[in-house]
């Protein structure tokens, strides 16, 4: 039936407008209307209308799987694909699993390293960690 977390109002016509896209390189030709049709049946809705009041005016997710991110992690800059996203109680806090696209050192000395190429980590809506290191700086920030 319907997804436990349903994409904002502009992802769910950003994926219309990739699926018409995809549609007419193989030759198949919809207008935006019947593919925004067809993403409200493949979301368990019967039309568009349907979908878009229950999606409603809400605020856009910070957070999509598959977004390129860039920004520090206990202190190295890292670049990375998000590849899960929880939204933690009333949205203020995100779950969130990143794959570093190259091993993240996360320890400062010269004897022994320890690289991570996958974490989880909580985020703010501001890309922000609430969890601190010992001299009071976020494990993970974003860039903007």
């Amino acid at each position: 039936m319907t997804t436990l977390t349903l994409p904002d109002l502009a992802e769910l016509k950003a994926q219309a407008k990739r699926l018409r896209a995809a549609l007419e390189v193989d030759g198949d030709f919809i207008t935006h209307s019947e593919s925004l049709e067809l993403i409200a049946r493949q979301n368990g809705y019967r039309d568009w209308n349907t979908l878009h009041a229950r999606a409603g005016n809400r605020p856009s997710e910070p957070y999509r799987i598959g977004d390129q991110r860039s920004g520090t992690y206990l202190g190295q800059p890292f670049t990375g694909e998000i590849l899960s996203v929880k939204r933690l109680g009333d949205g203020a806090l995100y779950e969130i699993s990143f794959d570093f696209d190259e091993p993240v050192d996360v320890v400062r000395f010269d004897s022994f390293s320890a690289f991570r190429k996958r974490v989880s980590v909580t985020l703010d809506r501001d890309g922000v960690s609430p969890a601190r290191t010992s001299n009071g700086e976020p494990h993970v920030r974003l860039s903007r």
